[in-house]
């Protein structure tokens, strides 16, 4: 009688560090370089985004935090300033949408003190302030509507995808680019310090 063994799958095991290659070693090194000289810029952006000191310093934390998880994803020699300051527009994105959520929350309390014990529907961030609503209605309508469906509705790329009836690598790109764009009108021009 022949008895037949099945192999169960291997799950899979986080990288160790010897088991990094070593572009993505590079990729690691350069962003973890790049973070300690880039926290003052980094801080100003968030700031002129979120016009709050606390909320800046939230954000400027959780992008250098986000920043090294994902490391491994920057490509080493490219544009590392660009790659970081997205990470930080998505950051924030991320707490307006959790703030609207909050807000809610809380006003759905102060009205029903037992609204906690309740199933909660989906919530969706409705609107972005006056300056971020004007940058995200100048985009281009492809990039927009990408924008608006992912970091604003909290749909998926897929989800975004299927809705657009585009292909997720499409959503990636679109959403790349107009996260870029955004980022660009949303920083505000240097001014030259007067001569003495």
């Amino acid at each position: 009688m022949h008895t037949m063994t099945t192999t169960q799958p291997r799950p899979t095991i986080p990288q160790s560090q010897s088991e990094l290659s070593a572009a993505q070693r590079a990729s690691r090194d350069e962003v973890r370089r790049g973070l300690s000289t880039m926290r003052p810029e980094l801080y100003a952006r968030a700031l002129k985004l979120s016009r709050s000191p606390a909320m800046a310093d939230d954000i400027v934390q959780d992008t250098m935090v986000r920043a090294l998880r994902f490391a491994t994803q920057y490509r080493a020699g490219t544009n590392l300033k660009a790659w970081v300051f997205q990470v930080l527009m998505s950051v924030f994105l991320t707490q307006c949408r959790r703030q609207k959520r909050e807000r809610k929350a809380l006003d759905h309390l102060t009205k029903d003190p037992c609204a906690w014990t309740k199933r909660d529907a989906p919530t969706l961030m409705r609107s972005l302030s006056a300056r971020p609503a004007r940058a995200l209605a100048s985009l281009p309508d492809s990039y927009r509507s990408a924008v608006q469906l992912v970091d604003i509705d909290d749909l998926s790329y897929r989800e975004a995808a299927e809705r657009l009836g585009v292909p997720v690598g499409t959503i990636m790109s679109r959403l790349h680019r107009g996260r870029k764009i955004l980022a660009s009108e949303l920083q505000e021009p240097q001014t030259l310090p007067a001569a003495a």
